[in-house]
């Protein structure tokens, strides 16, 4: 029995903490919730899709897309070609309000372009057995810019007319994204098929690419839709000018003429934090919390929160909870759990779920 006892206490001792903690609680001002993992073994979660009908797909930047149900997951074939490199890779993933139709999935990755590399969007139909991707097309891609593995964007979010609105990020030009010419440093708006929807501020302009919505963004790795249909984003500024903005057509966001923010070296940044013409965000943090993944939250599990933004720090492991008009922070979801957050989405119950980077998993916060 002694014998048995320390095999135990040895295994245990073997075994990686993140493995042993299975749940946790975190204050709130709902009061205590339970954090609980449901799923793990992943490298750079970097983006996850709740399935009509139970299971989700989950990204890996490094190039991977899996279908997990149960806490099981498997590995699906069929992907473009993906490079990544920095930042770069395989990011989001959306599954559309008619998929049990379509059966199709949207994904932006970083895609090699010549000697650099640009934001990209594919979409592909997801087999019944949900193995593999098949008829894959590549709708939309940034127009051929910068070089290196930096500010990729890159979410993809369903309009409720059915259009796409994606945010390609300026890949460290900052010029760029005070350049019509460019995709880079936009939130971009296309149709399902890849084409121009009527109503873009800058269809038919010479010096303007037709797909931009709304321009002078930097890196947005967070893009949600509102109760009203309203696009709002969390962009990562330099020091000390992370953003939550609302997105309207044809605004100019200002990046980089004006920003609350400095450059990593202390030195200002253009003109300052505002200018006539530019748009003033919602919010912003300082100092930054690297925002990435957010959402909308819409009131089934927490009333009180109806309504209220979640955004995900990969700098300093909480899930912000914004509230109020004027925006502002409300509290600081943490635990030992949330480690540098990737990705936060409400499950159809109302549950919140994260993708953490430190733990490599998904976990669920309820009540």
């Amino acid at each position: 029995m002694l014998r048995r006892l320390l095999m135990l206490t040895s295994l245990v001792v073997m075994m990686p903490f993140s493995d042993l903690v299975q749940a946790d609680t975190l204050d709130s001002s709902a009061g205590e919730l339970r954090v609980q993992k449901m799923v793990g073994g992943f490298d750079v979660p970097w983006a996850f899709a709740f399935l009509p009908g139970g299971g989700l797909l989950v990204t890996e930047r490094e190039g991977v897309l899996f279908y997990v149900k149960d806490g099981k997951r498997n590995q699906i074939s069929g992907l473009p070609p993906i490079l990544a490199d920095g930042q770069g890779g395989l990011l989001d993933v959306m599954v559309p309000q008619d998929f049990l139709v379509s059966r199709e999935v949207f994904l932006t990755f970083s895609k090699r372009q010549g000697q650099g590399a640009g934001a990209a969007l594919a979409s592909g139909r997801l087999s019944q057995d949900n193995t593999a991707l098949t008829g894959l097309r590549i709708l939309f891609e940034a127009a051929p810019g910068a070089r290196g593995g930096r500010h990729f964007g890159s979410r993809v979010v369903e309009a409720r007319d059915g259009s796409l609105f994606i945010s390609p990020g300026e890949r460290g030009d900052r010029s760029s994204a005070q350049d019509l010419r460019l995709h880079q440093g936009s939130v971009v708006r296309i149709s399902r098929d890849g084409s121009v929807p009527s109503g873009n501020p800058f269809a038919g302009l010479d010096a303007a690419q037709p797909e931009i919505w709304s321009y002078g963004h930097r890196n947005p790795q967070g893009m949600a839709l509102d109760q009203r249909g309203a696009l709002w984003v969390a962009e990562h500024g330099a020091k000390g000018g992370d953003e939550v903005n609302r997105v309207r057509k044809g605004a100019n966001y200002g990046w980089p003429v004006i920003s609350y923010g400095r450059h990593y070296s202390g030195a200002k940044i253009g003109e300052g934090a505002a200018k006539e013409g530019m748009e003033q965000p919602e919010w912003h943090w300082d100092p930054s919390m690297a925002p990435s993944g957010m959402l909308v939250y819409s009131g089934r599990m927490w009333p009180e929160w109806r309504g209220d933004i979640f955004v995900g720090s990969l700098k300093f492991d909480y899930i912000s909870r914004l509230s109020g008009r004027p925006l502002r922070e409300a509290e600081q979801l943490r635990s030992s759990l949330t480690g540098r957050i990737r990705d936060v989405q409400e499950a159809s119950d109302g549950s919140i779920w994260f993708a953490s980077e430190t733990e490599g998993a998904l976990f669920r916060i309820a009540r």
